[in-house]
């Protein structure tokens, strides 16, 4: 479990391809202390498991389907990551309680700089449009955020000046992708309701 607030980003050193099997291996420095093989962290949002640590690099494996839903199939050694470590006992819950589980993956519509602030323009893609709800919650590459305005074909998110930067999104731009989670406590209520009108 995560809470969605990312503690920084680290540079994937490089990406090997095997059938059916992708390894990304990132450089983790500063995010190492107590990591044994097994651990989850997330990366982009995407919940995954450390396969090996040598040092201060860390591999990932990704297999087809977390490939075919979340941005990991684009990565390329060089590129940056935003960074969370799994959910202790005890730890403050700063954001809302993520599984690192990521629905789908969207294309950023529009960008706009609002003085140090960032608002991105996010297309409302057909699997997650019943769970995205003004003032809701949403986490984008791993990123708990508050959703502004939504419409059919897209939603709003609002960035503060820490966000962009501690985090990847800054950097994003229009055309790029990012990960999706929506509120697991939203999609389960919405879903049951469905279900209900059947």
């Amino acid at each position: 479990m995560y809470t969605g607030i990312v503690a920084g980003t680290a540079s994937v050193v490089k990406v090997e391809e095997s059938p059916g099997i992708r390894t990304i291996s990132v450089n983790l420095e500063g995010y190492i202390q107590n990591l044994e093989i097994g651990a989850s962290v997330a990366l982009d949002g995407v919940c995954m498991t450390v396969v090996s640590i040598e040092g201060d690099e860390v591999r990932f494996d990704a297999i087809e389907e977390t490939l075919r839903r979340t941005t990991l199939s684009d990565l390329e050694g060089g590129d940056f990551v935003n960074v969370e470590r799994s959910l202790r006992l005890g730890d403050e819950l700063g954001g809302h309680i993520l599984s690192g589980h990521v629905l789908t993956k969207a294309e950023i519509l529009a960008r706009v700089e609002t003085g140090r602030g960032l608002d991105l323009v996010i297309e409302n893609h057909s699997e997650c449009r019943p769970f995205i709800l003004e003032k809701g919650f949403i986490a984008i590459d791993g990123m708990s955020l508050t959703i502004g305005s939504v419409s059919e074909e897209s939603f709003n998110i609002h960035l503060i000046p820490e966000t962009l930067r501690v985090s990847t999104i800054g950097e994003k731009e229009v055309g790029d992708m990012v990960n999706i989670e929506v509120d697991s406590r939203t999609q389960a209520l919405i879903e049951t309701l469905m279900k209900d009108r059947l």
